[in-house]
Parts: structure tokens; C-alpha cells; sequence
């Protein structure tokens, strides 16, 4: 394998369960070592985010992420007052008092970025990031990774879904067959647009179908807000969705494009169904 990482790119790992995606991960990050070859330019700030984050100790987090910057350099109050920003940002449910074995497995997420993130990062290593957080810390992620490619940083993550990679990176690398493949890749000013898509029951009163939302095409992230659907949409596939959508009885309730770093809104109140 021949793996390239640049400063600025914002690079996606794809494959198969069990292909080699973390373990790739882990030797970027310099955790695990190659049983051949070598890793040449690793920068000395790297941010690493687990496929799993093993939260079950009694200590808070913002006590966590304290510990966790003095690690790395900081002192006590710097690394606190990081901390506190980055949950704050990231919205963490308990709040920064809350000990880590009460954290669902969403916000024990958002420590594991937050941790991450108190230095900032010349490569940040993200393995499946998004899995288990809400819609918005979706967004706050996609701008973490946006701010780090934009101080010169590079960021490398896996996710099983195509739309993610397709919305967040520059460029793709793809292992099967025990081989790593750059696959396409584009400039990140040309990254996939992206739509937030609201749905909600019409006023008829008439119950719409549940859909498995993060089954179609296209769907990057789906929750819940009060009774409302929240969906977040590759441009491409949006035309497709709302038509499932509005064959399932629901109503739109309001519509977003986000295209790079540039929101675009439109007001779809009530539309017809």
C-alpha cells in the first residue's frame, strides 16, 4: 500500500467490515506499527477518536479533558477552559460535571472529539465519527473538521456510509483486496452540497409512514426533534428524499443548503403533500 496525507486534505478511508480501515488508522496515529515498510512525516500534534470510547470511569468530564491537556502539555486552567469550550460547542447532555460512565454512547462521543481537539491537531484521525451523535453535533463536527483542514491541518476518517464520504472529504481511499487505492478525490472548495431537510406531520392530522431515513440514498444523518424528522441530505439525492418523503404522508417543514461554508435557506413552510 502507498498512502499520501497533505496538509488541508480532508481524506475518507472506505471499506468492508474487517478490510483494515481502523487498523490503518491506528498506524497514521501512531498507535500500532507496520509489520513492514514505514511511516514517514507523522506531525507531533495528532488528534485520535476511537471506534469505540470506553467512558466508564467516575470522573467528570470536564475533570477528563482537563487531565487530558495536561497530558498533552497544557496547563490545568488553559486545558479547563478548552474543555469547557468544546463541550459547550458540542452541546454535551449532563453538561461538564456529568461523570463519563453516565455518558450515552452519543456523548461520550463528543468527549472522545472534544479530547481530541484540545491541542489543535496537524492530522486529525476520526474513526467513525458521526456514529452516535445527534444532528446537531453533526454539524459541529463538520465544522471542527472544516476548521482543522483550514489551518493547514490534515484529516483522515472512515465511515460506512458513501454519502458522508462524498459530503466531507477531498478525496477518497478505498482498501479491498488488502490493497489501498486512491479513489477520485476533489479539491474540498468543491466538496458535495448539502441539504437540511425538516419533516413534520401535516396539519390534516394524518399519521405519515415511518421510514428508515439512514437507509436511502443520500441520507447523511437522520434525528429526531419534538415530532419532527431532521434530515441531512447530499444535494444530489434531496430530489429523491423529499419524494419519498411526501409518498409517506409527511410534511416539509422547512429546507437548508449548505454548500462549503456558505448557508443557503429556503422557507418551505407547510408545503403541500
Amino acid at each position: 500500500m502507498d498512502m499520501k496525507v497533505s496538509a488541508g486534505d480532508v481524506l475518507a478511508v472506505v471499506g468492508s467490515n474487517g478490510s483494515g480501515k481502523s487498523t490503518l488508522l491506528r498506524i497514521l496515529a501512531g498507535l500500532s506499527q507496520p509489520t513492514s515498510g514505514s511511516v514517514s512525516g507523522r506531525p507531533p500534534h495528532i488528534g485520535y477518536v476511537p471506534d469505540r470510547f470506553t467512558a466508564h470511569d467516575r470522573i467528570s468530564a470536564i475533570s477528563y479533558l482537563t487531565h487530558m491537556g495536561r497530558i498533552r502539555g497544557l496547563s490545568a486552567s488553559v486545558a479547563r477552559t478548552r474543555g469547557n469550550h468544546l463541550l459547550e460547542r458540542l452541546s454535551l447532555v449532563g453538561g461538564r460535571d456529568a461523570s463519563l460512565r453516565t455518558l450515552s454512547k452519543g456523548n461520550a462521543q463528543k468527549v472522545a472529539l472534544a479530547q481530541a481537539l484540545l491541542v489543535q491537531p496537524d492530522l486529525l484521525v476520526l474513526d467513525e465519527p458521526w456514529s452516535g451523535l445527534d444532528a446537531s453535533a453533526h454539524r459541529v463536527l463538520a465544522e471542527f473538521i472544516d476548521e482543522v483542514a483550514a489551518q493547514g491541518g490534515a484529516v483522515v476518517f472512515t465511515d460506512h456510509r458513501e454519502a458522508i464520504s462524498e459530503t466531507h472529504a477531498s478525496g477518497v481511499y478505498v482498501i479491498s483486496d488488502g490493497r489501498v487505492i486512491l479513489h477520485g478525490g476533489r479539491h474540498a472548495g468543491g466538496r458535495a452540497s448539502v441539504v437540511e431537510l425538516v419533516l413534520t406531520v401535516p396539519p390534516t392530522g394524518v399519521m405519515p409512514v415511518e421510514v428508515t431515513w439512514s437507509a436511502l440514498p443520500g441520507v447523511v444523518d437522520s434525528a429526531r426533534r419534538g415530532g419532527d424528522v431532521v434530515l441531512r441530505v447530499a444535494r444530489e439525492h434531496s430530489d429523491a428524499v423529499l419524494l419519498t418523503a411526501l409518498q409517506h404522508r409527511w410534511s416539509v417543514a422547512g429546507l437548508t443548503g449548505t454548500v462549503g461554508e456558505h448557508d443557503h435557506r429556503f422557507d418551505v413552510r407547510r408545503a403541500a403533500r
